[in-house]
């Protein structure tokens, strides 16, 4: 490796707003950081750009950085145009652009068509680099497996995941290291299938951290409309945690005019949510989960769980500032791009990538369950076991 390490990015799309374009600038310009202005000890040397629409900027990041070079295939983005390997790490990110979504919602996503291109570079040139995937590894479940298998087999550091987990906290929480959970759940907003996965890695980056580490899911049921009403009434999940969520959020206020420090009623709640969802799932220890979306309730995402010997709920917000900041300034990405450079200045993850493919794994189980109407979805594929990074990951100043 270089000095400076240098890294290619091969990105679905490069507009304004887009992940690449929130990831990438910050590589390029640098972010703010403790204070002050920190700029990335490594260069963005190449790019591969799959879908260049009318408000692209790449060209422009190409024109005005004189290190950085467009190349027509990513492998000519991992060679420099040459033929063989001559990039010390590797950007995949493809979370914006024009793709096509299938019978059960989910986007189909490109990263696996690029992670197996990249892959043949390093195959032919008998090595691999680290390699940092945006959010969910792929949305085919039996895909992401072969991508975690492939680095595994060819010895190279992968990250990924979503900003939520690495983010600041409302409160700087942390579930301590050991800790016997309970259940725990995480209520927020979002869309089916991206969108979840921001709360499965929010529940994940807390729950790894319980006595024994994690050991996998064995089920998962996905509740929507007046199913979920129905759990919700009957207590399926804990009413003191859904309690500890709303108090953690920032957005109660802006969905309810008046609003004062009384919880909502559950018909205040129908009125404001139309169409509600939830996933909940059971670990191998007995650990049960809930995730939900409230749109128009909540506009944020809020983390509780129940520690036993405790009396009050652990609870918290991963600051994820929502429009207009969310778009303009999107400051929670730049923990990730931090994870990012110690991925390519080090050599590995500071993050156990175990997680990333657990969350990959519910996430399809969940936009599963809700196609098969509902139905409890065994998930023995999901037994994963793994221990986290002792250290927190998260950001506290």
């Amino acid at each position: 490796m270089s000095s400076r390490p240098r890294l290619a990015a091969l990105v679905s799309t490069y507009h304004r707003y887009a992940h690449a374009q929130h990831i990438v600038d910050r590589l390029l310009e640098g972010y703010g950081w403790e204070g002050r202005h920190h700029r990335p000890a490594m260069d963005v040397v190449s790019m591969y750009v799959d879908q260049v629409g009318a408000q692209d900027v790449s060209r422009e990041r190409a024109a005005r950085f004189p290190q950085l070079t467009s190349y027509p295939t990513i492998a000519d983005a991992l060679t420099l145009g040459g033929s063989q390997l001559a990039v010390d790490g590797v950007l995949l990110i493809a979370e914006h652009g024009e793709y096509p979504v299938n019978a059960k919602g989910q986007t189909l996503w490109p990263r696996y068509e690029f992670f197996r291109q990249a892959v043949a570079v390093f195959r032919a040139s008998g090595r691999g680099v680290p390699m940092f995937i945006d959010k969910h590894l792929s949305w085919n479940w039996d895909w992401a497996r072969e991508m975690y298998d492939t680095a595994r087999d060819l010895g190279f550091p992968l990250l990924a995941g979503s900003s939520l987990p690495v983010t600041w906290r409302l409160p700087a929480v942390d579930v301590p290291l050991g800790a016997p959970l309970e259940e725990a759940l995480c209520a927020g907003c979002g869309w089916v299938d991206g969108g979840d996965f921001h709360a499965y890695e929010t529940v994940q980056a807390m729950v790894e951290r319980r006595a024994g580490g994690e050991v996998g899911v064995h089920q998962l049921q996905a509740f929507r409309g007046d199913a979920f009403w129905e759990a919700q009434a009957a207590g399926r999940w804990s009413p003191s945690l859904f309690a500890a969520c709303l108090a953690r959020s920032h957005q109660l206020g802006q969905a309810r005019p008046g609003f004062n420090d009384a919880l909502p009623t559950l018909d205040e709640m129908r009125q404001l949510v139309k169409d509600p969802w939830a996933y909940q799932y059971e670990h191998r220890d007995g650990l049960r989960c809930t995730i939900m979306a409230m749109n128009g309730l909540f506009g944020d995402f809020a983390f509780a769980a129940r520690v036993r010997g405790q009396e009050e709920p652990l609870s918290m917000q991963p600051y994820l500032p929502m429009p207009p900041g969310h778009a303009t300034l999107a400051s929670f990405f730049s923990p990730l791009v931090h994870h990012i450079e110690t991925l390519m200045l080090t050599g590995r993850s500071p993050i156990p990538v175990e997680r990333t493919l657990l969350t990959t794994g519910l996430t399809a189980a969940g936009v599963e369950s809700l196609h098969l109407g509902q139905a409890p979805v065994p998930t023995p594929h999901l037994a994963i076991a793994y221990q986290p990074n002792p250290e927190s990951t998260f950001w506290r100043t």
